[in-house]
Order: C-alpha cells, then structure tokens, then sequence
C-alpha cells in the first residue's frame, strides 16, 4: 500500500467483528465468565468495554470507576455515563486510601515543596515536556508546574532524580487501580480487559505491572488513530471521543501530547506508523506536508522512547532466559 494520509484507515466493521472474536475465545480459553475493565472516562477504556460489550452481551461485562483525590471528577461522571449507555454494571470506588497507605500524599507533598517552596497541601500540579518538537529541537526536559492559590505557575526544571520520584507516586496511582481489577476479577472469575494501544505499547507510555498488567489486550495492534474509528463504529459517548487524552494522574491537568509524545494526535500516528514501517524520511514528509527535518526530528524521538522503555515489553528475566 502507497504511504499517505489514508494509511491508518481500517474496516471498522470487519475489525469489530475480528476482536470481538478475539475476546469470544480468550475468555473461554482463560475459562472465565466476562470481562471486567477500569473506566477512566478515556477513549481506549471505552472502546475496549464496548468491545467486551460486543463480544460477550453487557450482562458478561463490569466496570470499575477507580478515582482517588486528585483525579479530574470529569473523569468519573464520562465513565458512569458511557457504562449506563451500554447497559452493564458498574462500581465507582475511591482508591486514595490504597495509593496513601504505599507511599503517604503527604510525603509526596514534601518532596514537591522541596523542590517549589510555594508548594502547599492542596496545591494543584503536573508535569509536562515541551510539545513543539515538529517546530523546532528541543530536550526531552522534564518541567514541573505548580498552580498557587493565587492562580499563579510557578515551573521547576526536573532532573531525572526528580522526575522518577514524582512519577513512582502517579505510578502507585495505576497500580492500586489494578489490584482493585484483580481484586474483582479473581472473585468472580473475570478476564481483565486491556486498554493499552500500539501507540502507547510501541513509545513506552503504560505502567509495568499497572495498566500493562492485564489478561488480554485487545487494542495493542491498533495506533491511537484507529482506536479512535473503532470508537466511532461503536457508538462510544460523544464526550469521551472528544475529549482530549490525558494520563489524569496528576492534580493539574495534562495532556498526553504535554506528558509525554511532544507531538499533535493529527500528527503522531502517522509519524509513527512510518518509523515503524521504515518509510523514509523524505516520503513521510512529502506525504504528510511536513519539512524532512521535522520527520527526523520525531523518527529519533520515537527511537529513543523505544529503546528506553524496552524493559516494559518484556517478561521477567530468569535463568533460561537472559
């Protein structure tokens, strides 16, 4: 097939019909009863719950809602309103207790005000990587921003120290909702339902043991791009589809082009299918209207999450494997 803008395009029908499939004999093979699947009130956790919904009836499928203190209350309300559209039950449970009891917020909160003295209890923050990687070169740099009471952003430039110990905390946060999945699912004999895409699994951006700790994985074939189609066949609520994605595991609201890929959704799938695929550059560029430098630029990010995340994508090393 000839690289362009249509390369990501997919029968939405067929590969409805082809994971639904999917699930059908994973479930019977795992010898489980349904599937159980966190609700975030993103797009993939939607897709992947209509999915099961599709495959096995919504009387088969249950949702967890899994906030803790920080989370977006959006978040919650998109979830509880997506699981009532597909008829299946649900529970919304608070997990703050769970992600205090491994490491206290209250430490947390420390530790942010060593590094921004302004910070108080309270404070809303995140943090974010330079987004303009098409426009211009610029360093994975890593900046933290704090909003005062005031209203104002106070920012901190991030070492790497810094940087692992604030995101060992957001970690806890997707690993104490996984255990609320195993929980679940281990008392009532269910498949828990991946939500990772081959976006998110080819650059790294899930959470070893957290949200890539699952049963199945049903969207890790699919760029985020044609999550977004399936969502459309499905008839997943309009406030999911157009929400913009974010990891919401920090108190100030961040993107995930902000957290994490430095490049437009618009853009990113499309870049990426072509590292992937080895397009060069040259053609990438021509094809999607955008300076070679530009596709240089984002081929060598795309290289470079790859490659440090590659410990994510494997399984634990033993003594017949090294």
């Amino acid at each position: 097939m000839t690289y362009g803008l249509d390369i990501l395009r997919i029968d939405a029908e067929r590969e409805v019909d082809r994971l639904a499939r999917f699930i059908v004999d994973e479930t019977a093979a795992l010898r489980r009863s349904g599937v159980i699947v966190g609700l975030s009130g993103g797009i993939d956790s939607a897709v992947m719950a209509a999915l099961a919904v599709f495959a096995l009836g919504p009387e088969k499928v249950v949702g967890l809602i899994l906030p803790e203190r920080e989370s977006n209350p959006v978040s919650s309300e998109y979830a509880v309103r997506h699981a009532q559209a597909m008829g299946i039950e649900h529970h919304v449970r608070d997990i703050t207790a769970t992600v205090d009891s491994v490491r206290p917020y209250a430490a947390r909160d420390a530790y942010l005000r060593s590094l921004v003295p302004e910070y108080l209890p309270g404070c809303a923050y995140n943090i974010s990587l330079p987004t303009d990687l098409l426009e211009r070169e610029a360093f994975s740099i890593y900046m933290l921003q704090v909003k005062l009471p005031d209203g104002t952003i106070r920012k901190k430039r991030l070492g790497m120290e810094a940087f692992r110990t604030i995101t060992a905390f957001a970690n806890i946060k997707i690993r104490a909702r996984m255990l609320n999945l195993y929980a679940e699912a281990d008392r009532r004999s269910l498949v828990v339902g991946g939500t990772t895409n081959r976006t998110e699994y080819l650059l790294g951006d899930f959470c070893r043991y957290g949200d890539g700790g699952t049963d199945i994985e049903p969207l890790a074939h699919l760029y985020k791009n044609q999550v977004y189609q399936i969502a459309h066949h499905l008839g997943v609520t309009r406030e999911i589809i157009e929400r913009v994605p974010s990891p919401d595991t920090f108190s100030l609201p961040v993107s995930d082009q902000e957290f994490f890929f430095r490049i437009p959704f618009e853009r990113l799938d499309h870049l990426l299918y072509a590292w992937e695929h080895r397009i060069p550059a040259s053609e990438t560029a021509a094809a999607l209207g955008l300076g070679e430098d530009a596709v240089q630029r984002a081929f060598q990010d795309f290289t470079t999450k790859h490659r440090a995340t590659a410990h994510l994508r494997q399984l634990p090393r033993d003594l017949q494997r090294p």
